[in-house]
């Protein structure tokens, strides 16, 4: 039965600091290299056929981290610009309570939170969605029903897109969902990629 596996980027340095980082190619910080150590280890006897990941490097090096703790090697690799975070438009670089101090709570949340709601200039978790699904369909989807276990390392709004489609959420429910950084989801499917288990792979 193929797994995929879904891991957040580790703490990137913009994380750290509390601002909007989109497209903006920040690496992790030391914190976000244990993450991915810890979820390499979290991953250690499972096997990885295939690795997609965004083409900004804290995936990138999360990535690495992961296969290199988990002990997994030579593996077909993509790295695809449909993966990369939400582009945050205008508040790339921003801090996130200034914003909200010079716009108020409430827009900071819709801009951060809802579904159809862009930044000015960026993209909203819908724009996000509509590059992540058809990416997800046609590179992903027909490794899964060959029965290979798939590995995504991503960002939080790409993986909200498309954990989004895996569990029917809906666009108001998708509001309170985060994804933390550097914790692997593990969907256990069937041949015809029903979900039957969802495992948070969390410290052993």
């Amino acid at each position: 039965m193929p797994k995929l596996i879904l891991v957040r980027h580790g703490q990137s340095e913009w994380n750290l600091q509390n601002r909007f980082t989109g497209w903006v190619d920040v690496d992790i910080t030391s914190q976000g290299e244990d993450e991915a150590k810890r979820a390499g280890q979290n991953l250690k006897g499972i096997q990885i056929d295939y690795l997609f990941t965004s083409v900004l490097k804290r995936a990138i090096h999360t990535a690495e981290i992961i296969l290199n703790e988990a002990g997994i090697s030579n593996i077909p690799t993509e790295r695809d610009q449909a993966l990369n975070e939400r582009h945050y438009g205008d508040l790339q670089g921003q801090n996130k309570q200034e914003i909200g101090d010079k716009y108020g709570q409430e827009q900071l949340h819709i801009w951060r939170r809802s579904f159809d709601v862009a930044p000015p200039n960026g993209e909203s978790l819908l724009d996000t969605k509509n590059r992540v699904l058809p990416y997800y369909k046609e590179h992903i989807e027909p490794l899964l029903k060959q029965g290979k276990n798939v590995l995504i390392v991503a960002h939080g709004n790409s993986l909200r897109a498309l954990v989004m489609y895996l569990e029917n959420i809906s666009k108001e429910e998708i509001a309170s969902l985060n994804i933390p950084t550097g914790v692997p989801y593990l969907y256990e499917m069937d041949v015809n990629l029903f979900i039957n288990e969802i495992k948070y792979l969390e410290e052993k």
